[in-house]
């Protein structure tokens, strides 16, 4: 079995670009192989088309330098005049942080007037008192009083509105939701 020698090899060859050591091994094979002659031929013939196509036109070096040495000039000078001095930019702009302020005061507000506290001391001792807590919702009245008690609760609402009271809260240890609503007439 003949081994041959690889296409770059033979491609380099034809060029007259192999060493001395490979070069004289594919001299010694191609005087013995008809088709790695040809191959070696072929190559020959493509390498003279594509030279006579490469031929590239004249190109002064120093014209083209100077171009664009003059281009990269006018763009300095272009960009110069240009010149804009961009503001430092600020997180909060002074009618962004006053928006933001009073938001913040209406959300106050909002919460203090939701959940109105309670006013016991402008009431007389004879009247019957509804209040809510987070131990529970108690109702007195004179100094007898009942209350609803959810000891062990968590996440505990509650809401008073005229002359009714409502407390919900989820039991901590069952996990289980109670809503306690109380009428006063």
């Amino acid at each position: 079995m003949v081994k041959h020698p690889s296409e770059a090899d033979l491609a380099l060859f034809s060029g007259g670009e192999l060493g001395r050591w490979r070069r004289w091994r594919v001299e010694r094979h191609a005087a013995e192989c008809e088709e790695c002659r040809r191959d070696i031929s072929d190559f020959s013939a493509l390498r003279m088309e594509s030279a006579a196509l490469a031929s590239l036109p004249e190109v002064s070096w120093d014209q083209l330098a100077a171009e664009m040495k003059a281009n990269i000039r006018l763009g300095l000078e272009a960009g110069e005049c240009v010149d804009v001095h961009l503001a430092p930019r600020t997180v909060f702009s002074p009618r962004a942080l006053a928006a933001c302020l009073s938001l913040a005061a209406l959300l106050v507000a909002s919460v203090f007037l939701e959940r109105p506290a309670p006013r016991v001391a402008d009431l007389k001792p004879s009247e019957p008192v509804l209040e809510t807590s987070v131990a529970g919702i108690q109702f007195r009245e004179g100094n007898q009083s009942i209350m609803l008690l959810n000891r062990g609760a968590r996440d505990i609402n509650y809401m008073a509105t005229g002359s009714a009271m409502r407390q919900s809260y989820v039991d901590a240890e069952t996990g289980q939701v109670t809503v306690n609503n109380v009428y006063v007439q």
